[in-house]
């Protein structure tokens, strides 16, 4: 098998993903966030926002340097790796969501069947199966046709409200499928924004992914390849905005403007890093978050179980028995920062963290992939 060439730009980019995620997921208090760092509310789109389709918009990047390998072909040993990957990260979801396995208040009637790591692992599934069978030309079609698709089956389906919280298509039949006791209730509903429903567009969003990364790959001439790749990705922004009038954009229903509007940031932000790294030759400034981009989805396991371990753990501040995290966050960064800064502080202290984690990692050629 021929061994997948890499671009630089998209492991940086990748890095700079990761370690806006362990900003936002690590704030020292959440009662004290700056609002970019929030996902908005409901309709809209903030820095916050970006991150995950960034994420899964690289995952089709990668995906067309990684299937060099298969040339292509939908072999038996192809579809054999690509179940048994999906179905590890997608098991790494339900790992992270039951740990800590041994609580008192454990209650496995509440289990949450859905989430980050299921949703990646189902979209990275089924775009493997239509990428290795469509040549770049047949997939266009079924990207439009999958948020096209989507945008009807939410209208129609869902009530005169159809993009509301309460009355949405994908609340409906997550409550149906799985039951509201295992949906999230962040939104003070049952209502999980990595539904079963909801997954569905974020194939597109990989398949966008997929075909800038063809044009990566194919280029022989990164300026005429960054050129291009900035007309799309302004095309589909504009577009997504347009349509965003009539179909809002919106995260947590991952709405088909919210898929081109991210899906044409992240092609733009690529375009200009590949101009920076591959053209200017600015490969040093970028050094930090080449480690980030290295084992992304085992962090996010680590990061995730870390967090929660020591929101498990109990001590003692002042007579009040507090959890770990807040006892870090209480006696660290805020006598440093205040509560606002020092929660910022306690977020970049993990960034720091982590990275060194990935660099021993990164220096002794460590990558765990699952």
């Amino acid at each position: 098998m021929s061994e997948p060439r890499r671009i630089y730009s998209v492991d940086v980019f990748r890095g700079i993903t990761i370690t806006l995620m362990i900003l936002v997921n690590n704030p020292g208090s959440w009662g004290y966030v700056y609002s970019p760092l929030l996902h908005a509310q409901w309709h809209g789109c903030t820095m916050t926002d970006l991150i995950f389709p960034f994420f899964l918009f690289l995952v089709g990047v990668s995906m067309r340097f990684a299937f060099v390998k298969w040339h292509y072909f939908p072999s038996q040993k192809f579809h054999k790796h690509l179940f048994f990957r999906a179905l590890s990260i997608f098991l790494a979801g339900w790992f992270i969501t039951a740990y800590p396995f041994i609580r008192q208040d454990w209650d496995w009637s509440t289990f949450r069947f859905m989430g980050v790591l299921q949703r990646i692992a189902i979209a990275y599934f089924i775009s493997g199966m239509l990428i290795i069978r469509y040549d770049f030309k047949k997939l266009m079609p079924v990207i439009i046709g999958i948020l096209v698709f989507y945008w009807g089956i939410l209208f129609f389906g869902g009530s005169t409200n159809p993009y509301s919280l309460e009355f949405n298509l994908v609340r409906k039949l997550d409550i149906f499928l799985l039951g509201e006791k295992h949906l999230y209730r962040g939104y003070g509903i049952p209502f999980d924004p990595e539904g079963i429903l909801s997954t569905f567009p974020t194939i597109a969003t990989v398949l966008i992914g997929y075909l800038i990364g063809g044009m990566l790959h194919t280029t022989k001439n990164y300026n005429d390849c960054i050129k291009r790749m900035t007309i799309f990705g302004i095309a589909i922004i504009v577009i997504g905005l347009i349509w965003g009038i009539i179909f809002p954009i919106n995260k947590a229903l991952w709405t088909s403007s919210y898929v081109l509007f991210t899906g044409g940031i992240a092609t733009v932000l690529l375009a200009i890093l590949t101009w920076i790294i591959n053209i200017q030759k600015w490969k040093k400034p970028f050094w930090f978050f080449e480690i980030f981009g290295t084992n992304s989805i085992f962090l996010f396991i680590i990061s995730g179980l870390w967090t929660k371990t020591i929101l498990a753990i109990k001590l003692n501040l002042n007579g009040k028995s507090i959890t770990a995290y807040n006892y870090l966050y209480n006696t660290i960064c805020v006598p440093i920062a205040g509560n606002l800064n020092g929660s910022l502080l306690f977020a970049f202290i993990h960034i720091i963290g982590f990275w060194l984690v990935l660099y021993w990692m990164y220096r002794k050629k460590i990558n765990i992939k699952l």
